[in-house]
């Protein structure tokens, strides 16, 4: 049986998130004085273990020497109106190509400010955009999926990131409550890239994280290594597997990670993205390697987890293909508990929810290793 096909059929986790658990709004607006490390923090190490924080109490549940890999990509405002002759239409910039084209998702509006799904092409069909430009359905951007699209945008001064600036918003699904400016959803982490590259939405993980709590962080030890995955939109609706991402693990960011792992320190993702990109610069023997390019990478617990030692994440929907990064790391058994104590403490769940920090059972690879020892 696949590990997906066992999500769905053995219902381990959730089969629905209730409407009380659904996090509408940034933490920061949810009352005065609140900031956005305002959310709480599950910790499971093991399928014995799960307790609850706040998250301002991540630096005393972690060691000197610990590594935070975190995604240095900025969030783009990826949603633009458009006409396709008659139609109105929303358009959801995904994925920046090689090639000058875009991987792009068309949506339906809603009329209440998000949007429906819809059925990408016809191919050749163009689209409308603000201030005069122009984008042309190529071809699906997988054969047997229609859901995105390369898409090439016509010539025009800044090209995409251009029109994205003057006319994008961020991309809003209907579990939200109102919209909100694009640096809501940029982590303290975000760089902008110099060819206006981004993720069509947000390195979540990363967004409860401050200043103040990193410089916390840092004073007790614990370093961060940079990378960068630009993420594409969602699957929420075909719990689809990952599409392929441009990701840049650098030589500097090799070389802590690698180094950290040797002097015994361990390396916690913040975010499925930075696993994504950390476990394709990893060979067999999990020594990280500079590494640039595109990853169809998707972590199962067949596959397993070579360098990552834990994973900070928020909480994902129902059978979503994450659920099995999170198995790979931490074990069935760890993500079962941690989801039950979620849903009786009333965890939010979604990009402005509380976030989850998954941990392997050390104690189990200690004795793992003495086995192996005798």
């Amino acid at each position: 049986m696949s590990g997906r096909r066992a999500l769905q059929e053995e219902g381990l986790y959730i089969t629905d998130i209730l409407p009380q658990l659904v996090a509408r709004i940034p933490a920061e607006q949810r009352g005065p004085g609140l900031g956005r490390d305002a959310v709480r923090l599950l910790v499971s190490q093991g399928g014995e273990r799960v307790s609850l924080h706040a998250f301002r109490e991540l630096p005393g549940l972690l060691r000197a020497g610990d590594v935070l890999v975190v995604n240095t990509s900025a969030t783009l405002a990826a949603a633009v109106d458009a006409r396709l002759g008659g139609e109105d239409l929303v358009v959801h910039f995904s994925t920046r190509g090689d090639d000058g084209r875009w991987a792009v998702e068309l949506r339906a509006p809603d009329g209440g400010g998000t949007t429906r799904p819809r059925a990408g092409g016809p191919a050749g069909a163009m689209l409308e955009l603000p201030g005069g430009r122009r984008l042309t359905l190529e071809e699906p951007l997988a054969a047997g999926a229609d859901r995105l699209w390369w898409a090439r945008p016509s010539p025009a001064p800044g090209g995409v990131p251009a029109l994205l600036r003057a006319y994008g918003r961020p991309i809003r699904y209907a579990y939200t409550e109102r919209d909100q400016p694009v640096s809501a959803y940029q982590t303290v982490f975000a760089v902008p890239a110099a060819d206006g590259s981004g993720s069509a939405e947000m390195p979540s993980a990363g967004r409860p994280f401050t200043a103040e709590l990193v410089a916390r962080l840092v004073s007790r030890g614990v370093q961060f290594a940079p990378l960068v995955l630009h993420t594409g939109v969602a699957s929420q609706e075909a719990h689809e597997p990952p599409y392929p991402e441009r990701y840049e693990v650098s030589a500097t960011t090799a070389g802590l990670v690698n180094a950290a792992r040797a002097a015994g320190g361990r390396v916690i993702a913040v975010g499925t993205t930075a696993v994504r990109a950390l476990e394709s610069a990893a060979d067999a023997r999990g020594r990280v390697r500079p590494a640039a390019g595109w990853t169809d990478l998707m972590v199962t617990p067949e596959r397993g987890v070579r360098v990552v030692d834990g994973l900070l994440t928020g909480l994902h929907e129902p059978e979503a293909s994450h659920l099995l990064m999170l198995e790979a790391v931490a074990g069935r058994a760890a993500v079962r508990l941690g989801y039950a104590e979620a849903l009786a403490r009333l965890c939010l769940w979604h990009e402005f929810g509380d976030v989850h920090l998954l941990l392997k059972d050390e104690s189990r690879d200690h004795m793992h290793c003495d086995s192996n020892a005798r």
